[in-house]
């Protein structure tokens, strides 16, 4: 089944929202398409709980703030004793991302910024995208969530005078499940590792706080791209949801660039910009990695850094949440090896030190 097709019944949706216009919206959107069917909707998360036995629902949408239990402690239980996939509802705030982010460790699929004003525009206004990520959820393999996730991650040891890491960088692109995957493959970097850019697909509210987030956990500098700054080593740079984030190349230095062009293969920030603009400034000194995506974005993109000299390295299926993003990569010949999460950033620290021992060869 490709990422785009549609299943023989409709995909059963159960809405969770203390707000009755938002449940209304909600409502009306998924049952204009012809693929969904809304088939109920739930105030709070004890009205969901029965209803999700009597109405056994494919994808469930869920508030984050509601009354006599909230969604994240809901989403948390769920995730424990009936895992199901969930696009989360949230609000365009700092809060209100930080708690989006902390859902989808938790396991929910996805989430969709709430707007602030004009809430019955706003929702119609994506009603394309809101449809979209429920097919995508109800595709979508769960990550179970055994007791190894609560486990902390070590950094892996200093690579020291092992490579030269300002000639060296590191591009990332994913999209859906890729905020738990950049996570994984951070987490473990030391932190003198070479530059990092990152292309996230996200909203614009959203990639500040999962920067600020990942700044908290990792031994190397997260933070959100600005423009004109010098990538520096053990420093990882993610696209603001707002432009795309572009490798430049100033004397001796690598430095970013941002731009707010038109989205390419509906995205900005793009994969396909960032892995373009490596292939042209950089090289043969690029490792590229592919993550976890819904679509082809980046594909092409990471072929012509492989034409240019660079090492490309995409997410195994069975770790991803949607293969659709590495899988378009190794369909057109971009990727040099498959590895599952958990071995990535080994496997780039391992090609970086130019040492043998590879994965999944393609």
């Amino acid at each position: 089944m490709t990422d785009n097709a549609v299943p023989q019944r409709k995909i059963r949706v159960l809405i969770i929202d203390d707000s009755a216009l938002i449940r209304s919206i909600l409502k009306e959107v998924i049952n204009s398409y012809p693929d969904l069917d809304a088939v109920g909707a739930a105030a709070n998360p004890l009205q969901a709980r029965e209803m999700i036995k009597t109405l056994n629902p494919d994808v469930l949408t869920l508030d984050v703030e509601m009354p006599q239990m909230d969604g994240l402690t809901f989403l948390e239980k769920l995730m424990r004793l009936h895992p199901m996939p969930v696009l989360m509802i949230s609000s365009l705030t700092e809060r209100g991302s930080d708690a989006a982010l902390r859902a989808l460790e938790l396991g929910a699929v996805d989430f969709l910024p709430k707007p602030k004003l004009g809430i019955a525009e706003g929702i119609q206004g994506y009603a394309d995208e809101i449809a979209e990520k429920i097919r995508v959820a109800y595709k979508t393999k769960l990550r179970p969530r055994s007791q190894e996730a609560h486990k902390p991650i070590e950094a892996l040891p200093v690579l020291g005078s092992r490579i030269s890491t300002t000639e060296k960088v590191i591009v990332v692109g994913s999209s859906t499940g890729g905020t738990e995957a950049i996570k994984e493959f951070l987490i473990r970097m030391p932190a003198d590792a070479p530059g990092i850019l990152i292309a996230q697909h996200m909203p614009e509210a959203f990639t500040k706080s999962f920067a600020n987030r990942l700044d908290g956990l990792c031994k190397i500098n997260v933070r959100e791209a600005e423009n004109n700054e010098r990538v520096l080593p053990g420093h990882a740079y993610i696209a603001p949801g707002h432009s795309h984030l572009l490798l430049k190349r100033s004397g001796a230095n690598y430095i970013t660039e941002l731009s707010q062009a038109a989205p390419v293969n509906h995205h900005r920030p793009s994969v396909e910009v960032l892995f373009r603009s490596a292939a042209q400034h950089a090289g043969k000194n690029v490792i590229g990695v592919m993550l976890t995506g819904m679509g082809k974005d980046g594909a092409i993109g990471m072929l012509e850094m492989r034409q240019a000299g660079a090492y490309n390295l995409a997410q195994d299926e069975a770790t991803c949440v949607v293969f659709g993003m590495p899988r378009e990569a190794i369909a057109v010949g971009a990727v040099d090896e498959v590895v599952p999460i958990q071995e990535m950033t080994q496997r780039v620290l391992s090609r970086l030190m130019g040492s043998g021992g590879m994965g999944n060869r393609v």
